[in-house]
């Protein structure tokens, strides 16, 4: 049986065409967009979902992680996102800031729409528009599958911030997948919200925090102790070995980071939907154990979760240049950075189990994200921010977070714009 068909459309051609395209309206989405339409340029941003901020919004996640040097976009959102005052605690994870969702989507919409960005929802990129020359492949555009049909958008140059390639795969570029040796990805998870919630209640950043149940049969027991304890003894999904608890706008909310489930590629459907409904069913499981055990929790309840699926890992695209494990071990500094000062633990959730691969998550040291990590190898026209750019498995597991992807977004958006206004490819930008 043919595993291929050929496939010919006539496929419509939407507006003169913009500087820049955004494809992917995450954190480091906007930031591409907002930064390139700062410069000037002319700036469609797409999104699949029905609403711009990816992970911050649709995925519910909460606080705001890891940190880049002042003056950044991060400094910008996590203040419009908190109204002005912005809500944080410094743990051993940094600088946490909290995320209420809807007051962030409101306040990203107006952010983008003061700096006269053009928003598309529900507009997922379906293929690029591509010429060749000089044995060289250019993005010149790309074709979004919408509720109207397949449509194609050109532009002088294309922003891949999809988290997970899309853009830079359909266009044929390199790119590297899960940790050396078995190509394992770090799990899949769903963030949920817990209210009534005592507001003295135990919060528990992470596996390593030495946290002591305060009261009960179980006083005085480390925390991630009892979490393993109960996950051998069958009252927490396989794989939950630790329930991490971060605070929330609200002191009688808890934002709840536990379920796990390894194993499904994130960029097949069929996985993707079946990690949803295995996640979805852990929260009631992980819930019921902290209603059971932990004072302060005896009275509470769901109250919001994650609309998208959490994929933590997928595609890395190949670049020119990448950021490697002896950038975040060393503090390696860069005369080509454009993010500069990154910095967040090597937090590898475990592909293979549960907790965190290496034991526990390592200490990094502030490092630079170089230019070339952002631009593809073998294509021109294109240039990639947030998780999915050039860098090792473990390197990766660091500058994933919120905080890096945005500053990443504003460093690739000024490019995307700067080369479209000077009229050459992203790599020729100093």
């Amino acid at each position: 049986m043919n595993s291929e068909i050929r496939y010919e459309k006539n496929v419509p051609v939407c507006g003169a065409g913009y500087d820049v395209i955004v494809c992917g309206a995450g954190p480091a989405g906007i930031c591409a967009a907002v930064s390139a339409a700062r410069m000037g340029a002319r700036v469609l941003l797409a999104e699949r979902y029905g609403s711009v901020g990816g992970m911050l919004t649709m995925g519910a996640i909460s606080p705001v992680l890891g940190s880049v040097s002042h003056g950044t976009m991060y400094d910008e959102v996590c203040q419009r996102i908190s109204g002005g005052e912005v809500s944080f605690v410094t743990t051993r994870n940094g600088r946490e800031v909290a995320v209420d969702r809807e007051t962030a989507k409101a306040a990203l919409d107006v952010m983008l729409k003061e700096a006269g960005v053009t928003v598309w929802l529900g507009a997922a990129a379906a293929d690029v528009i591509t010429e060749e020359a000089d044995g060289r492949r250019r993005v010149t555009g790309v074709i979004f599958a919408t509720q109207r049909g397949l449509v194609a958008v050109h532009a002088k140059v294309v922003a891949d911030c999809t988290g997970d390639g899309c853009i830079a795969a359909l266009a044929g570029c390199g790119f590297d997948i899960g940790r050396t040796g078995d190509g394992r990805l770090q799990p899949m998870s769903l963030e949920f919200v817990l209210e009534d919630v005592a507001p003295d209640a135990i919060i528990v950043f992470g596996g390593s925090d030495p946290v002591k149940i305060p009261s009960g049969k179980y006083a005085g027991m480390e925390f991630r102790e009892f979490c393993k304890l109960k996950n051998r003894e069958g009252e927490l999904p396989e794989n939950v070995t630790i329930v991490r608890l971060h605070f929330k706008t609200r002191p009688t909310e808890r934002e709840v980071n536990a379920t796990q489930v390894n194993g499904l590629d994130p960029l097949d459907p069929a996985d993707v939907a079946a990690a949803e409904t295995e996640l979805r069913s852990q929260i009631a499981v992980i819930t019921e154990f902290l209603r059971k055990y932990i004072p302060g929790y005896e009275n509470c309840r769901v109250s919001d979760s994650s609309d998208a699926v959490g994929v933590r890992e997928s595609r890395r695209i190949r670049g020119i240049d990448a950021v490697c494990d002896a950038d975040l071990e060393e503090g390696r500094m860069r005369a080509d950075a454009v993010v500069h000062n990154a910095w967040f633990l090597i937090d590898i959730h475990n592909p293979a189990g549960g907790g965190q691969a290496e034991g526990h998550a390592r200490m990094a040291k502030p490092y630079d994200i170089p230019y070339g990590a952002f631009l593809p190898a073998d294509a021109d026209g294109l240039i990639v921010a947030g998780r999915c750019i050039s860098g090792t498995h473990r390197a990766h597991a660091s500058y994933r977070v919120m905080a890096i992807c945005m500053a990443m977004g504003e460093a690739a958006g000024i490019a995307a714009a700067v080369a479209a206004v000077r009229g050459v490819d992203p790599k020729d930008i100093p």
